[in-house]
């Protein structure tokens, strides 16, 4: 069995930790309103959205670069210390990896926050390449959101 590789990345925002968390936590609603381009649409299929064991159905819009549909299960959801984990079960992007799963923090830093993306993939084959264009999609978003929630 090939082995589990891991990629991250650090994002500075401006926004408080509590308003930048508050949009991860209601990401279902938030994301599709907020981000059309990227998300047409997140159903909750089971659970709430949020908690450990519910399970989301992520209908992608065109800015997302190769996933279309993600079907996400929630692993782990800690609102005291802002984190959350999900492993991708079905869709698009288990054509190219085996295994998805993808943990996000974000920890207060002075006035904004410091926002952490770590995901855990494992290669359906050796030829596909290391998941940068994802990475490079959740920064953005990252960025947009801090913008949103500067706003609000």
């Amino acid at each position: 069995m090939a082995a589990i590789d891991k990629l991250d990345v650090e994002v500075e925002v401006k926004s408080h930790a509590d308003k930048f968390w508050g949009l991860i936590r209601e990401s279902v609603t938030v994301l599709p309103k907020a981000f059309p381009i990227d998300y047409k649409s997140i159903e909750v299929l089971e659970g709430d959205g949020k908690s450990v064991g519910s399970v989301r159905l992520v209908t992608y819009g065109e800015g997302s670069p190769i996933v279309k549909i993600s079907k996400e299960k929630i692993d782990a959801f800690d609102e005291a210390n802002k984190t959350m984990a999900y492993t991708v079960v079905e869709g698009d992007i288990l054509k190219f990896y085996k295994h998805f799963r993808c943990h996000i923090t974000v920890t207060p830093k002075g006035d904004g926050s410091t926002v952490k993306w770590l995901c855990e993939f494992q290669k359906a084959t050796d030829e596909v390449p290391d998941p940068h264009v994802i990475k490079d999609f959740v920064v953005k978003n990252f960025k947009e959101m801090d913008d949103l929630a500067l706003k609000a």
